[in-house]
């Protein structure tokens, strides 16, 4: 029988917690090599009712089993691919396509339903988690729903989930996960000595281009046609990739090598040692794969290369090389393969990964909402003066480590009521453009207004119809200056000019001469230009924005529009 460890004793009592309050979806999140089946086993244990396990694959359905009995205890299958069907006992571990065709009885009186591998559970009703779920929940009403997963993120989704039990949002979007009721990150687990420490090394000797693949089809996958066009075409490079991977293993126990498709893998395959090699396909006949994966588990080979099969449900904890030699489309997808190494294993110090594809992705800070805006953009940390929250936005640092800038719109921060249970997001926007019809401040990729519901401007379409356009310009502005003026009647007002690598310049004016006028500077000018919006200063007048002005950005476009014989600044693009 297993211990627990201390982090999944509490990712129980977390999810115990919530459904002792509520009967919203929750999402444990725990690294892969964390031991999620150990808190699968041991919430089923503990559940009053019958559970209900579903994976997708019958390697997670046995590993997840076969925890649950370690216990002494019984349980039952659900799953053609092990050739079993057990419908009587407490706890059943199922595979979701088996147990979307089981009869109706076969649903009765579940209190729990588990799901490994969270992440593949959307909105769609037309799914067979979809379909599993509605009957259980005709069945039983106040049915809870907890998913596992490593990743809880997908391609061309984002998060799966809406609220984060630390107090921050991380969508506004309907999800079918409401909130994340626990999470140990990747890096907390190798600190504590959980998982192997990962070495990373981008293209060791060579790599493949990749660049100019694009996403396609309603999974946002790369065709598996123009990969092998790629492959085909930079085909020198891969005997010199498979003989850096073998120098680099000399040392090494295990070495797994994803691959981008069946030609792929066994043009690899024919360059490494043969009688130390295999590789397993999805059309690997299920005995000869099981036979091959036994063999590198006994570490009777010590290379196994596959494509697309052996990245979830997989536990061989002596693997210590990773090599990544196909393009991943998402970052579940990736952390999911370097996972394959990182268990600890008697005499593993780390675990090498070999990344021949150039696609940079980082393990430790996937990136799941924003991309980053520039090259020597980094992770910043940036307080909400309104709620205190510590936001994570792409930004900018000096030698220091001080923060020059950050590219943070709205606060992430959120509330929830413990008696409600509702959810309520700090309305701080570093950020905005006011709505000229109700004046609400909305974020500024808004394209209605949330208080007005009226159209807002849309900086992107207006940049793309002012290119288009005679009586337009569009400039791309190199520096500005800021001047102080006096107009007819000795008032004073702020000149600001823009200027093109050429010299040509626009410019507009502000006057700050009263509450209103300096109020409307703040929404108008200062917060989009701020490289700091939550560091605001004090602005009383004209000197005190020119003496403010190295803490000024300079937008990457300006949108003016001829009226009369002059330009008018009608549109400003920022990074």
């Amino acid at each position: 029988m297993y211990k627990l460890r201390p982090y999944q004793t509490e990712a129980v009592q977390s999810a115990v917690d919530h459904f002792r309050h509520q009967r919203s979806p929750a999402v444990i999140v725990l690294p892969t090599g964390a031991g999620k089946s150990l808190v699968i086993a041991e919430l089923a244990r503990i559940a009053k009712g019958r559970v209900l396990v579903l994976a997708h694959v019958k390697e997670l359905v046995e590993q997840n089993y076969g925890k649950y009995i370690s216990y002494d205890l019984s349980a039952g299958i659900y799953s053609a691919g092990l050739d079993r069907k057990d419908s009587a006992e407490k706890v059943i571990f199922g595979s979701i396509q088996s147990v979307a065709r089981a009869k109706r009885e076969f649903f009765a009186a579940f209190s729990l339903l588990i799901i490994d591998e969270c992440h593949r559970v959307s909105l769609a009703e037309d799914t067979q988690y979809a379909q599993v779920i509605r009957i259980l929940r005709a069945a039983n009403p106040k049915l809870c729903i907890l998913g596992l997963t490593a990743t809880p993120y997908r391609l061309g989704l984002g998060w799966i989930y809406q609220y984060h039990h630390r107090g921050m949002i991380r969508t506004e979007q309907e999800r079918f996960f409401k909130k994340c009721v626990y999470e140990l990150s990747l890096a907390t687990m190798i600190n504590q000595g959980y998982l192997t420490q990962p070495i990373k090394i981008d293209a060791p000797v060579a790599c493949y281009d990749f660049s100019q693949l694009k996403l396609s089809g309603a999974q946002g996958s790369f065709a598996l046609a123009e990969v092998e066009k790629v492959l085909k075409d930079q085909s020198r490079v891969t005997p010199v990739i498979v003989e850096n991977i073998i120098d680099m293993a000399r040392d090494r126990q295990g070495v797994m090598i994803f691959t981008s498709s069946v030609r792929h893998a066994e043009e690899i395959f024919k360059l490494l040692p043969q009688e130390m090699s295999a590789v397993v396909v999805g059309e690997t006949e299920g005995s000869q794969r099981d036979a091959i994966i036994h063999r590198f588990k006994q570490r009777e080979l010590k290379f196994l290369v596959n494509v697309s099969v052996l990245t979830t449900g997989f536990d061989a904890p002596h693997v210590d090389v990773i090599a990544v030699l196909r393009p991943t489309e998402s970052v579940s997808l990736y952390q999911q393969i370097v996972g394959r190494g990182l268990r600890l294993s008697p005499g593993k110090e780390d675990c090498l990964i070999l990344d021949y594809t150039g696609q940079g992705h980082d393990l430790f800070r996937p990136e799941i909402e924003d991309s980053r805006p520039c090259a020597e953009a980094q992770i910043v940390i940036v307080p909400c003066p309104l709620c205190n929250y510590d936001n994570e936005f792409w930004g900018l640092v000096d030698d220091e480590g001080e923060i020059v800038e950050h590219f943070g719109r709205k606060c992430k921060g959120a509330t929830e009521c413990l008696e409600t249970f509702k959810v309520e997001r700090c309305s701080y926007f570093f950020r905005s453009k006011l709505c000229p019809h109700c004046d609400t401040e909305n974020d500024i990729a808004a394209r209605v207004c949330s208080g007005c519901n009226e159209m807002l401007v849309d900086p992107d379409k207006s940049l793309r119809e002012a290119m288009s356009l005679k009586d337009a310009h569009v400039m791309r502005p190199d520096f500005m200056e800021l001047h102080p003026r006096i107009d007819r009647r000795q008032q004073e007002f702020l000149e600001i000019r823009y200027y093109d690598c050429d010299g040509n310049h626009l410019k507009e004016f502000h006057y700050l001469n009263g509450k209103a006028s300096i109020r409307a500077f703040n929404y108008g000018f200062l917060r989009m230009h701020l490289r700091r919006p939550e560091a605001a200063p004090e602005i009383a007048g004209v000197d005190d924005v020119i003496s403010a002005q190295h803490l000024l950005r300079l937008p990457m476009f300006i949108i003016a529009r001829k009226k009369k014989q002059f330009w008018e600044i009608r549109e400003k693009v920022f990074l």
